[in-house]
């Protein structure tokens, strides 16, 4: 099964709501179905966090799997500081993760984007 990861575009209260509902569900005995959901305010929001760049980022660090950051920067043929920046900011976000070795990775197979208006 695909490890997927839900981008959504609204409001916080979204998330509470999302967890009250599994919270009730819980309270009655019905089963509770984990969901990994991203919320960003607004789309500039999205766009400014993942940027081209970072979602080059992203791409790339999903086809070759775990890499070191110095690897990562030399095949993207970007500065390393920047791809360094890049990376913690990802890693905050929860779109990538560090193994035992410092590698990184992208665990997600799935990015599925929810944008309402």
């Amino acid at each position: 099964m695909a490890k997927r990861l839900e981008l959504r575009v609204g409001p916080a209260a979204d998330a509470l709501d999302r967890f009250e509902a599994a919270w009730n569900r819980l309270a009655e005995g019905r089963p509770v179905r984990a969901l990994q959901v991203l919320t960003f305010e607004n789309l500039p929001l999205l766009l400014k966090r993942l940027s081209p760049a970072r979602w080059a980022l992203l791409a790339a660090l999903r086809q070759a799997g775990p890499l070191s950051i110095y690897e990562l920067a030399r095949r993207l043929g970007r500065d390393y500081k920047n791809v360094h920046t890049d990376v913690a900011q990802l890693t905050a976000l929860g779109l990538i993760e560090k193994d035992a070795e410092g590698r990184v990775a992208v665990p997600w197979d799935l990015l599925h984007a929810q944008l309402a208006l």
